[in-house]
This record gives C-alpha cells, structure tokens and sequence, in this order.
C-alpha cells in the first residue's frame, strides 16, 4: 500500500463569531494521559517520536509522561529514559526538559527534579470517592499530600497545574455539587497551582453546566484566565462544551492527538477530546491556536497505526486516518 500525507482538500470555512478569545492555547496530553490508559506497553521510540512529532506540529504545550510508580502504570514506567531520549533530539534538545511532566507526589518530585523539569502537574480529586480510590486519601487529606509537593516544587522555581477530576459528574456518586468543585479548586490553587484543569472525567458535561461551573469560579475569585477545560466525549458533548468555554472566556483547552485515552470508569466512555476535533471547530470559528492541522492528523494517523486500531478522532478519520505517513 502506498502511504501519503493526508489531503487537506476541505477546510472548514473560517467564520468568526463575536463574544469568542482571539487566541486560545491547546494543551496536548496524549502522551501522557492518552497512552496510559493503553494495554500493551508501547516501546520508548515511538513514544519519543510521537511527542517530537506533536511539538514540530505546533502545539506548544505537551504533556510527555508522568513519575508515577510502575507498579500503577507500567504504560510510563520509562518516564526517565523518555526524557532523556527527547534531550538528545536535535530540535527539542534542552527545551525537552520544559514538557510538563505529571506528579502524583513527593517522590514523582524528587525524580522530575533529579531530571531537570520545569514543569510539573498534580492530579487531585473533586469527590470523596475518586479521592479514596485514585489517592487513598479522603477530599480533605488530599491537600495534605499536595501540599510539600506544590511548596517544594515553587521553592525550585517549577510551574505547577493542578488538576482536578469528576468536576461534572462521578460514576459512584452521581452529579458533584458545583461549591464542591470550585471548593477543591480553590485549594489547589492556593497551594500555589498556576492553573486548574476541570476535568469532566467520564463526559457527562454539557454546555450549560460548563457555564454555570466557570461563573461560579469567577464569583469565587478565580477568573476564566486560570482555568483550562479538560472533555471527554462520551456522550458527544465535548465540542459544544468548548463552544460554551470560549463564551465564558476560557482559553486553555486540553485535547489528545487522535482522541486517545479513555476513561475507566465508565464502559461507554470513548475517550478525550481529540485535538483535530478541537482544532477544526478553531479553525471554523476564527479562533487562532498555531498548530498545523495537516500534521497533526498525519501524526495521529501514524500513532494509530502503531496501536493497530483506527484513530476515535473524526477529523482524523475524516482526512484519510487510512493513509498515514510514517515517520522520517
């Protein structure tokens, strides 16, 4: 089979609407929270190519791996050697180290500041139960262990994100208060996080309840500059929620090339917002956010083929996920 770039014959037609950010930032995350949900153990290269490719793609922030123990992810048990593999690569070379890397805690510190990172991410919870089951600590105790983290990593002069999950919905206990969430969030920020990520974890959000969670951040102190918006789209609902962000002022949007990553508490859960998903409905708005969409889809019509399965993204499929180019 003779592989080509894809054909970027159909663009959407640019049509600003007024109300809506001149320029948002696209935070990539699919090497990171993307590939961890992935079975079978992706080797080291194609992890390293996948994230050179989307930084040559424009995005200009991507989140590579996370220090977490292996024994919870062996996906990114090679955090180290990918960081030191993206180093010697003559493009990225020492701006490898300015990729945001996730923290669970202390010791995911101790190991991104061995390395050199000057970018960190912490990962906490909006209900007592994700909280139980994802930190073993209760909402509460989660500052606790958060806090040296933020503190360390500030004193080292790291940027820190917060994120924050089941910020619209938790599959144990249904819909989550939003005081509960602007709550959570506001500690995180406190800790001295400079941005919170509001994750809508198994993509229940829709447009109206975006708006009310924003507003209610902005009433509490924390305007749409802070935040960022992170959707999965398992009921479809993930572009329109961007589409009701962009309105309130958000942005910061979190995407994964090709629409990787999943949630795994929700069966019918298909995933994050693909990034050519979200870069589409940019384009179409008239909202500038530099990544070039031709390679962008070529990269996640590549990685796809190097998992075996077609690409979620609808875009992707859409420009010819079938006809990837495969790496130089």
């Amino acid at each position: 089979m003779t592989h080509r770039e894809p054909a970027i014959g159909a663009l959407p037609m640019r049509v600003p609407a007024p109300g809506l950010p001149e320029r948002v930032t696209i935070y990539e995350v699919g090497p990171r929270d993307g590939l961890q949900n992935e079975q079978a153990l992706v080797p080291l290269e194609t992890k390293a190519t996948f994230v050179r490719r989307l930084v040559a793609a424009g995005l200009p922030v991507v989140e590579a791996t996370s220090f977490v123990h292996p024994k919870w992810v062996p996906q990114l048990a090679d955090a180290a050697d990918l960081v030191a593999l993206l180093e010697t690569d003559d493009q990225l070379g020492d701006r490898a180290r300015d990729l945001p890397v996730l923290v669970p805690n202390e010791r995911g510190l101790d190991r991104a500041l061995e390395l050199g990172m000057r970018h960190v991410a912490i990962f906490g919870s909006a209900t007592e139960t994700f909280a139980a089951k994802n930190l073993n600590r209760t909402l509460a105790s989660q500052m606790e262990m958060f806090e040296p983290t933020v503190a360390r990593a500030r004193e080292a002069g790291l940027d820190v994100r917060a994120y924050v999950s089941m910020c619209f919905g938790d599959p144990w206990e249904g819909p989550v208060p939003i005081e509960q969430v602007v709550t959570a969030g506001r500690q995180l920020l406190d800790l001295g996080a400079s941005q919170l990520s509001l994750g809508d974890t198994i993509g229940v959000g829709t447009a109206g309840h975006v708006t009310a969670l924003v507003e209610a951040f902005a009433e509490a102190g924390v305007g749409p500059e802070r935040l960022a918006l992170h959707f999965h789209d398992t009921y479809g609902q993930a572009l329109s929620n961007v589409q009701a962000g962009l309105r309130a002022g958000v942005t910061t949007y979190d995407a994964s090339a090709g629409g990787l990553g999943g949630c795994p508490y929700a069966v019918s859960a298909t995933g994050n917002l693909a990034t050519e998903d979200l870069v589409w409905l940019l384009d179409g708005l008239g909202v500038e956010h530099g990544v070039d969409l031709g390679a962008l889809v070529a990269t996640s019509a590549w990685m796809a083929g190097e998992l075996g399965r077609p690409s979620p993204s609808a875009v992707v499929r859409a420009l010819g996920a079938d006809r990837a180019q495969s790496p130089a």
